[in-house]
């Protein structure tokens, strides 16, 4: 008599891709006009659930990504963002680099005024970072 505990068991281990991993994997930075393009105003966005993983250990990394940017042209559409920043959960990247590189694939995008981004990463081994990173349209900083 076959066990249904072993058949749900192996249906979840199915190597087949799942719809949110296919999301993630084909997921771009779309962006769309703004709407009240010439009015200086702030969009806030904040992302509790980033992960990647530390490329000397291996170990995941946890950390809220704060985006604050001035659109200028071009918003970043919401779910976009989400399925971006969900495509680093795998990747062996730095604290440092990490903020670093959604900083820049965010500016391309959207060519923002300002964008200001901020991970606060969660403590481990009794160390807790914070790294911030700012652009500025027109501005080599």
């Amino acid at each position: 008599m076959p066990n249904p505990s072993l058949e749900s068991s192996s249906e979840m281990a199915s190597p087949d891709i799942k719809y949110g991993e296919r999301d993630i994997a084909e997921g771009k930075l779309i962006t769309f006009p703004n709407p009240r393009p010439g009015r200086r105003y702030t969009i806030d966005i904040t992302l509790p659930e980033f992960t990647c993983k530390c490329p000397f250990s291996g170990y995941p990394d946890f950390a809220t990504i704060h985006i604050t940017y001035y659109p200028d042209q071009t918003v970043v559409e919401l779910k976009a963002i989400k399925l971006y920043i969900n495509s680093y959960r795998d990747r062996y990247i730095s604290h440092e680099e990490s903020v670093n590189q959604i900083l820049d694939d965010l500016v391309a995008a959207c060519d923002p005024l300002g964008m200001t981004i901020k991970g606060d990463f969660a403590p481990r081994g009794n160390v807790h970072t914070v790294i911030e990173v700012h652009h500025v349209q027109g501005a080599n900083l």
